[in-house]
């Protein structure tokens, strides 16, 4: 009993360290992204960051990585959809798994909602709990369905970070968006789908990244 107490204690030290690192390197990098977080953003960042840790070891969120990794990879480079967000923006995040990019901009701007499309069922029930321990499910909907599922109003913009079979699955993307601004994370075989398509965009090079953009492709106004 002794031992399991010990490695319970071991267990919770770990993630302290773990968040305590996770916000240094927030705060450290975040400059380098042209953001500035206040202090309680940066703690429910923290707060998530825990959950995913948590999680991890049976959904496989996220890949394995050290808490700065994390911070620049998935929180700092989730937060570049915010300049793109007008005010009062509702999106829709199309396979959400960990709840990357949306969970991040939703802690950073309150007049944010979301609709969080995951057709994983273990996951879909992980963001249910999770928006609900972090204190934003007022401002989310979690729907546990195949994207071309989903009744595709109610929202202005899609992004899109980590879908399975991401350029095979981008026309279905694209004509379900209906005129959608899309915001859509990937690399340049990401850009070369979006010309196969004829679809007119615009990029942003991740800042500490050499080959993860940010594509932008404007909302259509027949939409």
């Amino acid at each position: 009993m002794l031992e399991r107490n010990d490695g319970a204690v071991a267990a919770s030290r770990t993630l302290i360290e773990m968040r305590n690192d996770l916000a240094n390197a927030i705060k450290a990098n975040q400059q380098a992204f042209n953001i500035e977080l206040a202090d309680d953003v940066i703690e429910k960042l923290a707060d998530f960051f825990a959950i995913i840790q948590e999680n991890n070891p049976l959904l496989h969120l996220v890949a394995p990585m050290t808490a700065e990794e994390f911070a620049v990879r998935h929180i700092l480079e989730s937060l570049t959809l915010l300049e793109h967000l007008p005010q009062g923006t509702r999106f829709a995040d199309v396979g959400a798994g960990a709840g990357l990019p949306s969970i991040p901009c939703l802690f950073a701007r309150a007049d944010l909602s979301a609709v969080l499309i995951e057709s994983k069922v273990k996951k879909a029930e992980y963001l249910r709990e999770a928006v609900k321990v972090l204190g934003i499910s007022e401002r989310v909907k979690i729907e546990g369905h195949q994207f071309e599922e989903v009744r595709s109003s109610g929202f202005s913009v899609v992004t899109c970070r980590a879908l399975d079979r991401f350029t095979e699955k981008l026309p279905k993307l694209a004509k379900w968006s209906k005129g959608c601004g899309l915001l859509l994370f990937g690399g340049p075989t990401l850009a070369e789908a979006l010309e196969r398509q004829k679809i007119q965009f615009s990029d942003k090079l991740m800042p500490m990244s050499e080959r993860r953009y940010l594509y932008i492709v404007k909302a259509r106004s027949s939409r």
